[in-house]
């Protein structure tokens, strides 16, 4: 069992709505990988993508067992709805918005930040690999 986890988690949509994927690593805070995972969404926004990816972390997190929780995330919107710094005015969001909170309060802790784009590659890759998988069945 791991007490704390390191999430990186990206979506990635190719039109706004497009083609849409996930993709995270869960580690140990020494960084050995426990998991990863990408795939495809379908048809969604970026940002429907981004908080997919954080909410499916959250509970593969939770299945391993751990306590708390430090999230890097290169959506800057995301991080900042998260910590209730912007308002989520879109009600396409909300739901997601709402089990991704209600996730990280079954942590006795979590920390959530943003990350450029450029040290987030490995989760942007993963949410690009569900896309290409989907589209060359």
């Amino acid at each position: 069992m791991t007490e704390e986890v390191i999430i990186h988690c990206d979506g990635a949509s190719r039109g706004n709505p497009g083609e849409a994927g996930i993709g995270y690593i869960i580690e140990s805070t020494s960084g050995v990988p426990l998991k990863e995972e990408c795939d495809y969404l379908g048809q969604a926004t970026n940002n429907v993508a981004e908080y997919t990816a954080l909410v499916r972390a959250l509970q593969d997190s939770l299945k391993l067992g751990a306590k708390r929780v430090q999230v890097y995330a290169d959506s800057e919107l995301m991080v900042k709805q998260i910590k209730g710094e912007y308002r989520v005015k879109n009600q396409g969001l909300a739901p997601l918005y709402q089990q991704a909170a209600g996730l990280l309060g079954k942590f006795e802790s979590y920390t959530i930040a943003y990350v450029p784009r450029k040290e987030n590659r490995t989760a942007d890759a993963l949410a690009n690999k569900g896309i290409d998988a989907a589209l060359t069945k």
